[in-house]
């Protein structure tokens, strides 16, 4: 079993920032992708950004390209998601996700919530006006 346990979420003025965290903790695991997806109310859970280590690259959506950056530290099985001129659009519940099963090398799965077999329990981030 895998723990993901995420940090950094809360209430920011639109244009402000805010960073989350997700360490990942359990017995012995390889980590082959770390992610992030958002879900805000009535609406389906879509991806954010991605970091991947069996393909060394970093992924986003096109709604935050530019405006937020992902980056891992593969050692520490830690994930951050630096979020910067958030807008109200921004609001959801953010959900740090693992891959461990090496599903997100191929194709597309990486963009994918079926490409993750571990996910956190979610944390809040209001973007305000």
């Amino acid at each position: 079993q895998v723990q993901l346990v995420e940090s950094g979420g809360g209430m920011v003025q639109a244009g402000g920032s805010l960073r989350l965290s997700c360490a990942a903790s359990g017995r012995t695991f390889r980590l082959y992708a770390m992610g992030w997806f958002r879900q805000a109310p009535g609406k389906e859970r879509e991806f954010v950004a991605a970091v991947s280590w069996s393909g060394s690259g970093t992924y986003y959506s096109d709604s935050v390209k530019g405006r937020f950056t992902i980056s891992g530290d593969n050692p520490k099985n830690t994930v951050y998601l630096q979020m910067n001129s958030l807008k109200l659009e921004d609001t959801a519940v953010y959900y740090c996700a693992a891959d461990t099963l090496k599903r997100t090398y191929y194709g597309d799965s990486i963009f994918d919530k079926y490409g993750y077999d571990y996910w956190g329990q979610g944390t809040q981030v209001t973007v305000s006006s």
